[in-house]
């Protein structure tokens, strides 16, 4: 029985790497996917604070993401820059910054620091141009398993209704939470769905991230490691001690 769930989900996250890297670094809270060619602009550096109870998801920068940087107020710098795998952009003139997993807002700061070394107060523009559609992945015991646009705040109970909901095989107790926190490791996370279809611990339904899979077995696994390296995505790993 177990050999059978491990063979699915070694599928399932086959499926998971297959896709664009479009996963935000551990921390990451917004989901939402930025219409092509929306602008941001801070002159002073600083974001409009958001009242707490708002649920207003901004989408983050993930690589291969292409943005526009324009400068009102010294043209030369202009430029259109691509994020790379490691996540940094090479900016003229300042060299790297690291910007994934930031917002349009967050990344504005991060530039406006680098080039406050070469000039004094600088104003830039930042336009997406081109960026990963984020995702999350469904598997296992579920009716339409498979990858789903990531398209606003979705919980994990509402990735799972997209995906058809579970089938009668399921194992609602203990459905699998599979995220990336680096370049080497996904987390998992062990989540009980039947408690939560049921009203209780509803606070502990986590918001979904881009990159993010579910796995809902079909039987019980008994101590699931917290950690899985990347080298054993998409193989047979063992995923129990």
């Amino acid at each position: 029985m177990i050999g059978k769930a491990k063979f699915a989900i070694a599928a399932g996250l086959l499926l998971l790497t297959g896709g664009a890297a479009a996963f935000a670094q551990q921390g990451a809270t917004s989901n939402a996917l930025a219409g092509e060619g929306a602008t941001s602009r801070i002159a002073g550096g600083v974001g409009q604070e958001v009242a707490p109870a708002e649920r207003q998801p901004r989408y983050r920068l993930c690589a291969s993401d292409s943005i526009a940087l324009t400068f009102p107020l010294t043209p030369e710098f202009n430029q259109t820059i691509v994020i790379q795998p490691d996540g940094f952009a090479s900016l003229a003139g300042v060299g790297d910054v690291r910007l994934v997993g930031m917002t349009t807002e967050e990344s504005v700061a991060a530039i406006r620091k680098a080039y406050g070394k070469i000039l004094h107060d600088p104003i830039v523009t930042i336009e997406l141009k081109d960026f990963n559609k984020p995702y999350f992945v469904v598997g296992g015991q579920v009716n339409r398993p498979g990858k789903y646009d990531l398209r606003g705040y979705t919980t994990a109970m509402q990735a799972v209704a997209i995906a058809g909901g579970m089938n009668d095989s399921a194992k609602h107790s203990q459905v699998l939470l599979f995220r990336r926190v680096n370049d080497d490791w996904y987390e998992v996370k062990v989540l009980n769905l039947k408690q939560m279809m049921k009203g209780q611990n509803i606070h502990e339904d986590p918001e979904m991230r881009p990159g993010d899979m579910l796995f809902v077995p079909q039987n019980f696994i008994s101590k699931v490691k917290k950690f899985i390296p990347s080298t054993g995505v998409g193989t047979e790993y063992q995923l129990y001690q």
